[in-house]
């Protein structure tokens, strides 16, 4: 542990623009108008949040070199802030840790969003931060209104889209989580395969069941038929879910019989000269990291 060498050292510092040198040339942020935008209104909003990652420049006594944050320094240029909070880097890789970053997701959003309403703040002050329609914000604060908090926890580190998440408040709590859970199991968390799910739930799980299923470009009896299809798929995918970990576990057993037989050279030896194809199969199925 001691030889490990971090990339960054652990102070801030506050450093004059003039001082910075960016890595690369930004032609026009305008090319990334709407991220630029954001940048910009949320600095000016709340304040620089994450700081810009800057490497001393060899023979330029004073001079930083930018290795994170160009659209950052571009912004409080714009704003005319004269200064920037940095962290100095341990060596010159342009590293961009943002890259590295997982994006939040709808659900992280909403909480995050819901977590600063509760502390006083207001949609219209977030709305200006985020650069958003002070609808959106709204729309996201809503978001869970109606969602079963077991399918929300299912859900909740995945990259589902807000429509997809919207499309389970048709259906009752107990068929949002079947539908989550399929979801998972399929690792499809798009909006035509919730609206694919939702249109194969049967009417007594609706929350409006009066309400006829509409579909453009299909018919009644073509949702119908799907509703069928779909019933069936939901109960093969139970079935071999039931039998999953009981097949894993005689598999990884049997793996463990056949690397033990050809341990044993007569064993070897006697399907080499009679059953060439078994033994074949059989070293296929040792040699295989998993069953």
């Amino acid at each position: 542990m001691s030889d490990m060498k971090l990339a960054f050292e652990m102070r801030r510092i506050c450093l004059s623009l003039a001082d910075i040198l960016p890595a690369r040339l930004i032609k026009g942020p305008q090319r990334n108008i709407k991220r630029f935008r954001t940048i910009r209104t949320s600095i000016k909003e709340a304040g620089m949040v994450e700081p810009l990652v800057v490497y001393p420049q060899k023979g330029m006594a004073g001079k930083y070199l930018l290795l994170d944050g160009h659209l950052r320094f571009s912004a409080l240029k714009d704003l005319g802030e004269t200064e920037a909070e940095c962290i100095i880097a341990s060596d010159d890789e342009c590293f961009t840790y943002n890259a590295r970053v997982n994006r939040m997701n709808p659900i992280a959003e909403h909480k995050m969003i819901m977590k600063a309403v509760q502390a006083g703040v207001r949609p219209e002050r977030i709305a200006a931060t985020l650069n958003l329609a002070v609808g959106d914000v709204k729309s996201c604060m809503k978001l869970l209104d109606g969602i079963n908090e077991e399918a929300v926890e299912l859900l909740k580190d995945k990259v589902i889209s807000p429509n997809a998440i919207r499309l389970l408040k048709k259906v009752t709590a107990v068929r949002q989580i079947e539908i989550a859970e399929l979801m998972v199991s399929a690792n499809n968390f798009t909006k035509p395969y919730a609206e694919a799910l939702v249109l194969g739930t049967p009417k007594d799980e609706l929350v409006n069941p009066e309400k006829p299923k509409k579909k453009h470009g299909m018919t009644r009896e073509q949702i119908a038929k799907m509703e069928l299809e779909m019933e069936t798929v939901q109960r093969d995918l139970k079935a071999v879910e039931k039998s999953y970990g009981e097949n894993m576990l005689s598999l990884t057993v049997v793996r463990g019989y056949i690397k033990r037989l050809i341990e044993n050279a007569k064993v070897v030896k006697f399907l080499a000269g009679n059953y060439r194809e078994i033994l074949s199969e059989f070293e296929s199925t040792a040699a295989a990291e998993t069953v």
